[in-house]
């Protein structure tokens, strides 16, 4: 494991992971992950979840399910994760090709006072391995985290990337200014686009 002192906080490793993920469709955790992607790369295609804790990776599964030409990633924390990790059988089971799996593991329940977590405990990408994701990997510096990424954009899904972080140390970022109803017709939008985007590259 890295030390604590050498890993990226949440911030930065969202700006590290964001630009390795245009042409996704993103499905973001609830809490601190879904405030910063809002605030470091807004876009109709991210969908943040909001109160359904645990559920980041199943609503991106459900994504993958129903449209499985378009390309999905969930950028998750490792409390979301550890809530609802049968996420990880039904998503190794169904075995989506383009599916991407990102973690931010923090080691703390960050939105509600730092608490911690079980995942020092617990490798998560090895339960995700376990599982039948195809390829996984923990990463647990900044600079590690673009290569680590696109060594797995290359492979068929699905695919996990743990990356070790610090909390934050300083104040989140604002909160989502969309309501619910607005968040799903953005994605949905989205969704269309990137869809029909890769039927015309399959012409």
């Amino acid at each position: 494991m890295t030390p604590v002192a050498e890993r990226p906080t949440t911030r930065d490793a969202v700006a590290a992971v964001l630009p390795e993920l245009g042409g996704h469709a993103r499905v973001c955790a609830n809490g601190f992950i879904s405030r910063w992607v809002c605030a470091l790369g807004d876009d109709e295609a991210n969908f943040y979840m909001i109160g359904s804790m645990g559920l980041a990776s199943s609503i991106g599964l459900g994504i993958a399910a129903a449209r499985p030409e378009v390309p999905v990633a969930v950028i998750d924390g490792d409390g979301n994760v550890l809530m609802n990790l049968g996420s990880l059988a039904m998503t190794a089971v169904m075995a989506p090709a383009r599916f991407r799996h990102v973690v931010l593991d923090n080691g703390v329940y960050a939105s509600t006072g730092n608490q911690p977590t079980i995942s020092a405990s617990v490798k998560l990408e090895e339960i995700a391995r376990a599982a039948g994701y195809r390829k996984v990997a923990r990463v647990g510096r900044v600079a590690e985290i673009a290569p680590a990424l696109r060594a797995q954009l290359v492979e068929p899904g699905p695919t996990l990337l743990l990356v070790e972080t610090q909390p934050e140390s300083g104040p989140p970022a604002p909160r989502i200014p969309y309501a619910p109803p607005e968040m799903t017709a953005r994605v949905s939008r989205a969704v269309a686009r990137l869809a029909a985007r890769a039927g015309k590259d399959a012409r």
